[in-house]
């Protein structure tokens, strides 16, 4: 093994797949090794770098996962759940460390990824910037202020094509919220309300999504009280910041043991007397 990481790029021909490419291509901390898409597709066979319409960066694009990891010290990988799952146990065998970015994940899927943890570096949030995470953070601390008296509303808008609602990183707070009250949040969770409704139930943390356009990512916490209003709220403009936050999970992932870890870990954000992690 090298002292810079060689580093593989899930998904290479898809959105985040193209910047987390252009994120190791540009890195001096790390070397891009391979690139993964899956079979049949016609990036296969083909050099990366020209099949992204620019210059070549001796990585030709596979679809054998198996031999891309054997080598590889790091896997980016922002693709789907079924592919994720499959992939946790591929990069476990390989010791490699693996930044998942995926949401939507189920319980099995989550299964089989606390599975490959055992054995191998897991670096898993459903958002990667560094400004999601502080929010994180202190929306756990201002749950943990305010009592029931304070209503918990999160409210998130993505880009017309995202597939699966709440985001990944609305869940992320609302376990933080549901953390700092010191509650699981499938108790206490509200979403899709429509028509008669009745009162809001005393606790809950509820969900609300808009989906349009090309946003790229908006998430508010709101904590609403009698006669005042608690807003936290942060707006990505930029989908490169998810890629500069993998990016850096995984180089800082390189010297840990096996285990499940999120960006609160990576950024150091991680409180004294930690509350459970939360992920997408």
């Amino acid at each position: 093994m090298t002292d810079i990481p060689g580093i593989v790029v899930t998904g290479g021909s898809g959105r985040m797949g193209r910047m987390l490419i252009r994120a190791v291509a540009d890195s001096q901390a790390a070397r891009l090794t391979a690139v993964l898409e899956r079979p049949g597709h016609d990036w296969i066979g083909r050099d990366v770098g020209e099949a992204m319409g620019g210059a070549p960066l001796g990585v030709t694009v596979t679809d054998d996962a198996v031999e891309a990891f054997a080598t590889a010290q790091g896997v980016l990988d922002f693709t789907a759940p079924d592919a994720t799952a499959e992939y946790a146990g591929l990069a476990a065998q390989a010791r490699a460390v693996h930044v998942i970015g995926t949401t939507g994940l189920g319980e099995g899927h989550l299964r089989a990824i606390a599975a490959a943890a055992r054995h191998a570096t897991i670096v898993r949030a459903g958002n990667m910037s560094l400004g999601v995470n502080l929010l994180v953070t202190l929306t756990r601390q201002v749950a943990a202020a305010l009592g029931e008296e304070f209503d918990i509303e999160i409210v998130e808008a993505h880009h017309r094509h995202k597939v699966d609602a709440p985001s990944g990183t609305a869940l992320m707070l609302g376990h933080a919220a549901a953390d700092g009250r010191g509650v699981p949040l499938d108790t206490c969770s509200e979403r899709g309300r429509d028509g008669d409704t009745g009162p809001r139930r005393p606790g809950a943390i509820g969900f609300s999504a808009i989906r349009g356009g090309d946003i790229v990512g908006e998430h508010d916490v709101i904590f609403a009280g009698q006669g005042e209003r608690i807003v936290l709220r942060h707006v990505a403009t930029d989908r490169a910041l998810f890629a500069r936050g993998a990016l850096r999970a995984v180089l800082w992932g390189q010297d840990k043991g096996p285990g499940e870890f999120d960006m609160i870990d990576v950024l150091g954000l991680r409180a004294p007397v930690g509350a459970p992690r939360t992920g997408a």
